[in-house]
């Protein structure tokens, strides 16, 4: 392995060519990665966000929230089924919102969700009139103590905080309690307007020790009326808006790797075979030749990644995070460059075959 690591060193030109593609594909997969991010954070975030166990939706509504409506006799009848600890509301609209800085004719789309019982980032809704900002709102420069005008009515909301990754469909949220909502929705878009104690779905949190899954039988079962799903099942059924496709183009792409440094590796393994053959002759095992062939890929494709990876990051600075929904995580970031050094390794090792069947006395015969 040390004379494969020092001839990468000495002789890097020989390896230009499959690192620069290395580099490239990783570039590839690393911006990709990081719009995929971008736009699951901001297409399920309504839903991912809630700590309740449960979401329960009008049975018509094929399990879209936007489509839901649960009553207060409904809401009801779910608090009495057995295994439920608590119910909460959820709502949405969505508004157009003015910012104090911008045009009154320069609208940000905002939904606005209402909520009761805790979610991710607050244990409970904001007082009446006030609301807490998605993260894309903040980074379109609504800070705390900010006043947005909602809808046609220009109602005002003061931003008293923030909830990370709680968009929907694409657009940034902002969280008030249900009054706060009710009356929002009656100013500014009154044929919109639910009946007292209605929701567009009820979220439950399960008591300890009972089965999700089987207190959302009893829930449909007990209501005739109702979908209960878990809050993941939720989060998965909201339409996909590009990101489950842009993963397949990531899979595509990680076998393109595998496939150019196998390419790679056998055309330098052929011309290796004299040098191969003498280190057989000499004692070398088949396993640390391809030990060494191993190593030289697993380098080019670090290099490439970290490159790659330091592109990304300048271009999520550089442009403005209401331009493209780029996200780059920690966790994001870590499994694509393991993806990736998993793709290279693959690739080097399809070369075991062509190293193992080198025979010392005919690879040396023939270089000479």
């Amino acid at each position: 392995m040390r004379l494969a690591l020092r001839e990468l060193r000495r002789r890097p030109g020989r390896f230009a060519a499959a690192g620069l593609i290395l580099f490239l594909l990783s570039v590839l997969v690393v911006f990709l990665t990081g719009l995929a991010a971008g736009l699951n954070a901001n297409t399920d975030g309504v839903l991912t966000t809630q700590r309740a166990d449960l979401v329960v939706y009008s049975a018509v509504a094929e399990d879209q929230l936007a489509q839901s409506l649960v009553t207060a006799d409904v809401r009801a009848a779910v608090e009495g089924v057995d295994g439920v600890a608590a119910t909460g509301s959820l709502a949405i609209q969505q508004l157009g919102a003015r910012l104090p800085d911008r045009d009154d004719r320069d609208l940000v789309d905002v939904v606005v969700a209402g909520f009761e019982l805790p979610i991710e980032g607050a244990d409970a809704p904001p007082v009446p009139g006030t609301g807490l900002a998605d993260a894309t709102l903040r980074e379109r420069g609504v800070r705390t103590g900010t006043t947005v005008a909602l809808g046609p009515a220009r109602t005002p909301i003061e931003v008293v905080g923030y909830v990370d990754g709680a968009g929907f469909q694409g657009q940034g949220s902002l969280w008030v309690g249900p009054t706060t909502l009710t009356d929002l929705v009656a100013a500014n878009a009154p044929g919109d307007a639910r009946p007292p104690g209605a929701a567009q779905a009820v979220v439950v949190d399960v008591a300890d020790g009972a089965d999700p899954a089987g207190v959302a039988a009893a829930v449909d079962e007990a209501t005739g009326s109702t979908s209960t799903l878990t809050t993941e099942e939720a989060a998965a059924a909201v339409p996909d808006i590009g990101g489950g496709v842009i993963q397949q183009i990531i899979g595509l792409t990680l076998v393109i790797a595998v496939a150019v440094t196998a390419l790679f590796f056998a055309l330098l393994t052929a011309e290796r075979v004299g040098l191969y053959g003498v280190l057989k002759a000499i004692g070398a095992r088949t396993r640390t030749l391809l030990a060494g062939v191993v190593a030289q890929a697993a380098v080019l494709a670090a290099i490439g990644a970290g490159l790659a990876v330091a592109a990304a990051l300048a271009f999520d600075a550089a442009v403005p995070p209401d331009a493209v929904p780029f996200e780059l995580t920690a966790r994001s970031v870590v499994l694509t460059l393991a993806a990736l050094l998993g793709a290279a390794i693959a690739g080097a090792g399809l070369s075991v075959r062509r190293v193992a069947r080198i025979d010392p006395a005919r690879a040396i015969g023939a270089s000479t």
